[in-house]
């Protein structure tokens, strides 16, 4: 028996960082295919395995960041090759997964997203700080191996940690809450099923709208996000986010709309604004709501504990026994 169990632990890791390797290579294709390609320049607005690789980090620990650079070298693999530049650039991707997985820890971080402190943690800590690292090592390992000029440093640098803080921000919180909803998922009442399909049309229409128009009309998206937080919270504002960057890179890659006739610089400013906000208002909106939820609840067990005292303390109640109530 002990034999078994020492080698079942082990084998267990291994199927783990097997699994994340090919989620994060799986995520890197579908992400390749959301390239968008302005004057011979591409650009992945939005990198699916950054987000994937955080969230297995959450749920499965430390033990699988070899997972995060397998499925880094096959990716990269499959675009150009790997070389010793490659080699450098599968260190920094991991080295940067790792640090917002450590910082995230650090700051008390909770996946279930129930806090606002939670949301703005994986926004900055999660995001937006660490992937400077992949962004800054990546760059500049392209430069000195002159697959990248001086001068164009700065605009792939913005691209590549833009792209990669994307993914956390928009892919991490979809996965953590698919996590929690499906094996809890249940037979709702008939008009919250219809708000769901509601919702669902609304937001496909209108982000095909504000997207594909001519028109100055993305601000159409967040009325819809800010319904899905504030009524189904998490659970319906990370979908939410999700179709409205995925349709609004569909849109830059066909160059319609808002993005037709524009320069990278403009498309990627258009593109990363929509979906850095839209992301911002669905998480902390999301987040803020699921709080103040469950500080009503607490209130109200309170209020259903203190009746239920005065009941027994009523005149002519003898309580069969005195008991303190939780301070």
């Amino acid at each position: 028996m002990v034999r078994t169990e020492g080698w079942r632990r082990p084998t267990a890791v291994l199927l783990q960082i097997l699994a994340v390797a090919l989620a994060y290579y799986l995520g890197g294709r579908i992400g390749l295919l959301q390239r968008v390609v302005v004057d011979g320049a591409e650009v992945t607005p939005l990198w699916l395995p950054t987000g994937i690789a955080l969230a297995s980090l959450l749920w499965l620990g430390l033990r699988v960041w070899p997972g995060i650079a397998i499925g880094t070298y096959l990716s990269i693999e499959g675009i150009n090759g790997f070389d010793l530049p490659g080699l450098v650039i599968v260190a920094g991707n991991t080295l940067a997964m790792v640090c917002a997985y450590l910082m995230l820890r650090r700051a008390g971080f909770r996946t279930e997203l129930d806090r606002l402190r939670d949301a703005l943690s994986l926004v900055f800590l999660g995001g937006l700080l660490p992937m400077t690292i992949s962004a800054t090592i990546g760059t500049w390992t392209l430069v000195l191996s002159g697959d990248l000029p001086v001068a164009q440093f700065w605009p792939v640098w913005s691209a590549w940690w833009a792209g990669d803080a994307m993914g956390v921000i928009v892919v991490t919180p979809l996965l953590l809450v698919l996590r929690r909803v499906l094996p809890a998922r249940r037979r709702g009442d008939g008009y919250r099923a219809l708000e769901v399909t509601a919702l669902a049309v609304c937001a496909v229409v209108v982000t095909l709208v504000a997207t594909r128009t001519e028109l100055s009309l993305l601000f159409l998206v967040f009325p819809l996000i800010i319904w899905a937080a504030v009524r189904f919270q998490l659970a319906g504002s990370a979908p939410c986010t999700l179709l409205v960057s995925v349709l609004s890179i569909s849109a830059a890659i066909e160059h319609v709309g808002p993005f037709a006739d524009r320069s990278l610089l403009e498309t990627m400013i258009n593109l990363q604004g929509l979906n850095g906000a839209a992301a911002l208002t669905g998480l902390l909106l999301s987040a803020l709501v699921t709080e103040q939820n469950n500080i009503r609840l607490k209130i109200e067990q309170v209020c259903e504990d203190l009746a239920e005292l005065v009941e027994h303390l009523a005149p002519g109640k003898k309580p069969d026994r005195w008991t303190e109530p939780d301070p």
